[in-house]
């Protein structure tokens, strides 16, 4: 298991944990052994669902309770998980959605199963390197992102989950349509100031896509009118038309300044303080939040900032809260998707299962 740093340090490396290993024998034979708990390796089973999916099992799980109990158990995976002590924590909402976490991920340490995940494809026009990101998300601690580029549009879908929005669903979606201009290093300590620009630029997007759904309902009620008269021998200036909209589309994305001055408006909340003070480009995007259990999700404005190759931040204008996003930089081997599509259909499935 790759774990984050300990919050909110993302740009630390990821730590490894063993959950189980294989011992090959002779004559095609194995044996399986769990290495969850603190009381060494004990007997484990594993079994292949189908492709791409197989499931492990803890036939001893009294290895993975403690003399102390809950209480010490708890205890002690905090330390671990988070790097600190139940002493530490004064924050009270922070200590439920602490709690919450250790109780549903101690329910299943005893049965898992595993799916695989592609890591997204590339291309030259991307705005930087797809891939995987730690990133800070308040109480909640770190999570994993997985940051993919869609034509028009950017995602970034959690791998990892919390009591709010579970993994698999997109946490933040960036429109590079339309990039945000901020304002100048003076004004941007004012939030109200950031608001303004970012809520024009939502009523924009709002009358864009209103503009494109008429049109649509209006091209499909053309056709219908098409389809019931003669076919018309003059049909080269719809495809002209076509072609200049899609030139058009082209040029949407302004080129962005080698770097800008950043720093996060008075009263947004930040985990982590040390971000970056500058920044290449920032784009108008929509995060999600939700209550727990993932109950009433809404997708709300917000503002991507694009620092460098590594590290982006977020920051969700309705919570008034910042996240920042660090590249993982350990080496999958075999995760690349054999296509876009059997990447897209992946992200489709995993969502599905969140939800």
């Amino acid at each position: 298991m790759y774990l984050p740093p300990h919050d909110p340090h993302v740009d630390d490396p990821m730590r490894f944990k063993p959950l189980f290993r294989i011992h090959l024998m002779e004559r095609k034979s194995a044996t399986v052994e769990c290495m969850y708990g603190h009381k060494g390796p004990h007997n484990g089973h594993i079994q292949i669902v189908k492709k791409d999916e197989f499931s492990t099992k803890c036939n001893q799980t009294d290895h993975h309770r403690m003399s102390g109990g809950r209480q010490e158990e708890f205890r002690t995976w905090l330390r671990e998980e988070w790097g600190r002590t139940l002493e530490d924590i004064f924050h009270e909402h922070m200590q439920e959605l602490i709690l919450m976490k250790f109780i549903y991920t101690s329910q299943y340490d005893n049965c898992l199963t595993y799916r695989r995940i592609y890591l997204p494809p590339s291309s030259p026009d991307d705005l930087i390197q797809p891939g995987l990101f730690k990133g800070t998300y308040g109480s909640h601690g770190l999570e994993i992102v997985m940051l993919s580029f869609h034509g028009k549009k950017a995602k970034g879908t959690k791998i990892t989950g919390d009591p709010n929005i579970p993994a698999g669903q997109q946490t933040v979606e960036i429109d590079l349509a339309h990039p945000l201009q901020l304002p100048d290093i003076e004004n941007l300590h004012d939030f109200s100031e950031l608001s303004r620009i970012v809520l024009e630029v939502q009523e924009q997007v709002r009358r864009e896509e209103q503009e494109r759904e008429q049109q649509q309902q209006e091209e499909e009620e053309h056709s219908q009118q098409a389809a019931s008269q003669p076919a018309s021998p003059l049909g080269g200036e719809g495809a002209e038309g076509e072609e200049t909209a899609a030139g058009a589309e082209g040029t949407t994305q302004d080129k962005a300044p080698a770097s800008q001055p950043f720093v996060l408006p008075m009263g947004v909340i930040s985990r982590n303080e040390d971000y970056p003070r500058t920044c290449r480009i920032c784009f108008y995007g929509t995060g999600l939040i939700a209550g727990h259990g993932f109950t009433s999700p809404e997708r709300t404005p917000g503002v991507f900032v694009l620092f460098d190759d590594d590290r982006f931040g977020f920051i969700w204008l309705e919570l008034k809260s910042f996240s920042l996003y660090s590249r993982i930089k350990v080496s999958f081997q075999n995760a690349q998707a054999p296509s876009r599509e059997a990447f897209e259909e992946m992200l489709k499935n995993i969502q599905s299962l969140a939800t």
